[in-house]
């Protein structure tokens, strides 16, 4: 019979990482991730025979006011047997009440089949805030290369090998130089318009998952030497590239501002590909998209950049396929300051500031 226990890093990584449903987000790195940006953790799991057979990995995040605390448990719970969710979720309540959590934010990600979806008879309800993008592009990077190309569209094929020829030379970074796709990073959020992390985010994230579940991959241009200019190396763009399992997930992404007719970001995009298949992934997600269906991504992307609308358009020509996870659901331990919450969160964002 399967009883509670508290895993060291080490147990939780090696339960994780067997898994088939593994995820970056479950990962101690992860925890270790969050953790300067105000978030703690804890890994709640039941043993049979010294063995890991079920866990999750919650963080947890202090609300104002002394208000006790917000839970946060992404893409879990793990379990490998029948029978095991309701002492799991046991533990999870236990550990939330423990931490004075107000409440629970569970994003479980993709369903499966047998996976029970959440509902309203396990105390959940429908978030109306997600933290992680639910609507994804999920590409079949099973096949040698001539298999996965033909599955993309026709431009995405012919930028990919304009890349190539324009001597785009793409490689796996070093810590030194993390600066470079920092830079970039400024340069892309200024250019769309969206947030991005300070640059001792990606120092942090390169430090704790490169090179066992992570790459950072940059891709630069060299111009020849001649009598009046010396040569120069260009950063053109840079993907940052996570793995565990059988599933890669491209998180983070940046390119300059100059020769961007050398299509250095699918150049480089293709290199974390291929990186993926190296390590034997079969998935790779492009996490995150705008949330609509496919007809209305097809039928609005030309005519939108807002949001996650201007990463769609060169998201949807690598030959997968659009897929919704379940959402973002809550369950709440107090009411009060779980009204509290969502009263603030509508007041901010009424005022135009974005959610946390």
């Amino acid at each position: 019979m399967a009883t509670p226990m508290t895993p060291t890093p080490q147990q939780w990584d090696a339960f994780v990482s067997s898994h088939p449903r593994a995820h970056i987000l479950q990962l101690s790195a992860w925890a270790g991730q969050k953790r300067p940006y105000g978030w703690e953790s804890a890994r709640v799991a039941l043993e049979d025979g010294g063995l890991i057979v079920a866990g999750a990995q919650l963080l947890f995040r202090r609300l104002p006011f002394r208000l006790g605390t917000m839970a946060y448990l992404p893409m879990a719970p793990l379990v490998t047997g029948a029978g095991q969710r309701e002492a799991l979720w046991s533990a999870i309540d236990a550990a939330c009440r423990q931490r004075r959590a107000a409440f629970l934010k569970w994003e479980p990600g993709i369903l499966e089949d047998g996976d029970p979806p959440p509902n309203a008879a396990a105390g959940f309800r429908r978030s109306p805030q997600t933290i992680q993008p639910p609507r994804t592009i999920l590409i079949d990077i099973s096949g040698d290369d001539a298999v996965i190309l033909a599955r993309m569209n026709q431009g995405t094929r012919r930028k990919i090998r304009q890349s190539q020829k324009s001597g785009v030379r793409c490689y796996q970074a070093s810590r030194d130089d993390v600066t470079k796709f920092t830079r970039m990073m400024q340069t892309t959020g200024s250019r769309n318009a969206f947030g991005v992390h300070e640059p001792s985010y990606y120092t942090l994230a390169y430090d704790l998952f490169v090179p066992q579940h992570a790459a950072l991959i940059l891709a630069e241009h060299t111009d020849s030497e001649t009598e009046d200019t010396p040569e120069r190396a260009d950063d053109l763009a840079g993907v940052f590239v996570f793995a565990i399992g059988k599933t890669a997930w491209y998180f983070y992404g940046a390119s300059s501002s100059v020769k961007r007719n050398l299509m250095a970001s699918f150049g480089v995009q293709w290199a974390a590909i291929q990186w993926a298949k190296q390590r034997g992934c079969t998935v790779y997600d492009m996490w995150g998209i705008p949330d609509e269906d496919e007809p209305a991504l097809e039928a609005h992307f030309e005519s939108r950049s807002d949001g996650l609308w201007g990463v769609y358009g060169f998201k949807r020509g690598w030959g997968g396929s659009v897929t919704r996870s379940a959402g973002a659901w809550d369950k709440v331990y107090n009411p009060l300051v779980y009204a509290a919450f969502q009263l603030a969160l509508r007041v901010r964002n009424k005022a135009g500031q974005p959610e946390a």
